[in-house]
């Protein structure tokens, strides 16, 4: 059976920042906006080779590029093109042109791009006094040069921070972030979420405690999780506050290195994909919210009512609408994939998961379609698949009845869905990212 993830992971607004022709304030007929010119930017491709990559995974990962993902591109293949990424991971942050990550030798922060199919090293920077491992940390960007990265100590117990300047990777400022101590809980999540929320100009860092290092289960986590509010110059919290609810927050093992947790709409409403273990064993999806001009969860809040399971990513489209990636925790189980070793709907691989479109007011949720019929279920739980990108979603599907990789292409504004490009199926595609050309 095709065992085939194919992550795609939101490019940050701030990127595809929009270019405009001056003009003076007394100028009658200014000139109009013209708009985000596509041929601007390009797609990366990461594929794995022999097994699925991706969230501790060791796998030979090749990066090719792609100018376009309609339908007229045809079936894209890495063979005889694209780089390895040698000890580079493919989770890592990206911002226009670059990449920035900690490499599998844990020992610097570095910065670089792909071109021409091979790895450009921009910066590097040795790390100072705090460490970090591969894949375990959050970020958040304050501005377009500045870049915090948060991660727990090695001993779960500590909140680190490391404050860098984008273009050359400059240690600015590093520390520790002074959490409330805990009560009856001893170890911390690996990295959390973290997120500057720019409207009232603080980073929100979202956590929770454990009674052990490693993967746990909801009986051994502190029930509700916490947000520290902080103050993004001095680092200092500046409130403390629990959610509303028991549960967790998706990703908090790995940050969004991979997939995006949050999000925010026009009035800078705070969107936070979550999710809570029942006695039954369902992983309920939660969306929770924290308005805008307000330091508290919205108690009669979620977005993501009638959850068949869990919800892993969240991606705002405009008009009060978000695209969700999520899980039916009792989907069927073929014989096809049964007799591959898929038992459950719950496991990583199994063909449980899918896209839905949902109304941030009501939280009606419709599956996506394409002519007239639901696309089917996805395997791959570590998947981004999609990217908001000049009024359109790119959303990659890996189902059991397709040889190949589908990417939908969804018009924000009329809700129409096109077909659009595949990925060859004998390699194991995990990841796409949209980046500004050089």
């Amino acid at each position: 059976m095709k065992k085939f993830k194919f992550t795609l992971l939101a490019f940050m607004a701030a990127m595809m920042a929009i270019s405009f022709t001056a003009c003076s304030d007394d100028d009658p007929t200014p000139t109009p906006d013209p708009g985000i010119n596509e041929g601007d930017y390009h797609f990366d491709l990461f594929v794995t080779v022999g097994k699925h990559g991706g969230m501790s995974s060791k796998n030979t990962t090749i990066v090719t590029s792609t100018s376009t993902l309609t339908a007229d591109r045809g079936v894209i293949t890495v063979e005889g093109v694209g780089s390895e990424l040698g000890d580079y991971s493919m989770e890592s942050i990206s911002k226009g042109k670059y990449y920035y990550q900690i490499p599998g030798s844990a020992d610097r922060f570095v910065k670089y791009q792909i071109k021409n199919n091979k790895i450009d090293v921009i910066a590097e920077r040795p790390f100072k006094t705090n460490t970090y491992k591969v894949r375990a940390y959050t970020h958040a960007w304050i501005d377009d040069n500045t870049l915090v990265i948060i991660s727990t100590n090695g001993d779960k117990d500590k909140v680190l921070y490391t404050k860098l300047k984008a273009d050359d990777l400059t240690i600015l400022d590093e520390g520790e972030v002074t959490i409330p101590a805990p009560t009856d809980w001893k170890k911390l999540t690996s990295s959390g979420i973290l997120t500057y929320r720019k409207s009232d100009n603080k980073l929100y860092y979202f956590y929770y405690w454990k009674e052990k290092a490693g993967q746990t289960v909801a009986s051994e986590q502190e029930p509700n999780f916490h947000a520290a509010i902080i103050n993004p110059s001095t680092m200092k919290v500046e409130k403390d506050i629990i959610s509303p609810v028991e549960g967790e927050m998706a990703g908090s093992a790995y940050g969004e290195l991979m997939q995006d947790c949050v999000a925010y709409d026009e009035a800078g409403n705070l969107y936070l994909a979550c999710f809570h273990e029942e006695a039954s064993g369902l992983e309920k999806g939660m969306l929770l919210r924290i308005k805008a001009g307000e330091t508290e969860f919205d108690t009669s809040y979620n977005g993501y009512s009638n959850a068949d399971g869990k919800l892993m990513t969240v991606q705002y489209l405009g008009n009060n609408k978000a695209l969700v990636y999520a899980r039916n925790d009792n989907a069927p189980i073929s014989d096809k994939a049964a007799a591959a070793g898929i038992k459950k709907p719950t496991v990583i691989d199994a063909f449980s998961h899918y896209y839905a479109i949902i109304d941030l007011t009501t939280g009606t949720k419709t599956r996506l379609s394409y002519n007239g019929k639901e696309i089917a279920y996805s395997g791959g739980r570590f998947s981004q698949r999609s990217v908001i990108f000049n009024d359109k979603a790119y959303i990659g599907v890996d189902t059991e009845e397709d040889a190949n990789a589908i990417i939908y292409i969804y018009d924000i504004k009329t809700g129409t869905v096109e077909k659009g490009a595949e990925v060859e199926g004998k390699f194991y595609f995990d990841m796409i990212r949209v980046v500004e050309n050089d």
